[in-house]
């Protein structure tokens, strides 16, 4: 008899500053025995893009695009490992923040590289964007009190909450499950963490949702 469900052995998680990705990607491998890859955070002009310093946007939307590059190619997928991989990105992800920050002159550079580096990496099965609304992001951005991120300003997480949903409206590349986590605390609920695993669990075909608790589980889009 066919096997009518085969589990996804490259997720990736996806979402705007401190909505959970990495506290998901952490959960998720660890039940399942993957292999993790985390979001590259070395980037020596992060501090200066924040503080708009000249030039400091193009140095750094480059800094990540390399390095994500770098840890999206080194990932083995081959039939024979079986490994499960999970990321708490996707290289897409770079050309988002490339568009918000970019000039048209750097972006034109921008461009060539991105489009020459995707061509040589794989695609994953399943997708998870985890949305919240921006005053949630901020009232967590404040929260966590990191001194990376003291320079994020509220504009600046409108526009990212912004530039995601345009995104993944039109995402079709992979299988996608759409969480709003506004509603939800997969970190310190466990009934949300265990709903949403059974979810993830469960086939996902074309773009689905994730529902809070006391209205349905899932909806198809």
């Amino acid at each position: 008899m066919a096997k009518l469900f085969e589990s996804p052995r490259y997720i990736a998680v996806e979402g705007p500053i401190r909505v959970g990705k990495s506290t998901l990607t952490q959960i998720l491998a660890e039940r399942m025995n993957a292999q993790r890859i985390s979001e590259p955070e070395d980037n020596p002009f992060l501090k200066a893009f924040y503080e708009g310093e000249p030039g400091a946007a193009f140095q750094a939307q480059l800094a990540f695009l390399i390095r994500r590059f770098e840890s999206l190619r080194a990932l083995d997928l081959a039939a024979r490992s079986q490994k499960i991989v999970i990321t708490d990105f996707i290289f897409e992800k770079d050309k988002l923040f490339a568009c918000l920050n970019l000039n048209d002159a750097e972006l034109e550079t921008y461009n060539r590289y991105f489009n020459f580096f995707r061509e040589q990496l794989p695609t994953p099965d399943l997708v998870i964007y985890l949305q919240a609304t921006p005053e949630v992001l901020k009232k967590r951005l404040r929260k966590k009190n990191s001194p990376a991120e003291s320079g994020v300003s509220d504009d600046y997480i409108e526009e990212v909450s912004k530039a995601y949903e345009h995104f993944f409206f039109h995402y079709t590349q992979s299988d996608l499950l759409i969480v709003n986590t506004s509603e939800i605390d997969f970190v310190d609920r466990n009934q949300d963490l265990q709903e949403l695993l059974k979810k993830v669990s469960e086939p996902i075909r074309g773009t689905q949702y994730f529902l809070p608790l006391g209205s349905d589980d899932a909806a198809s889009a």
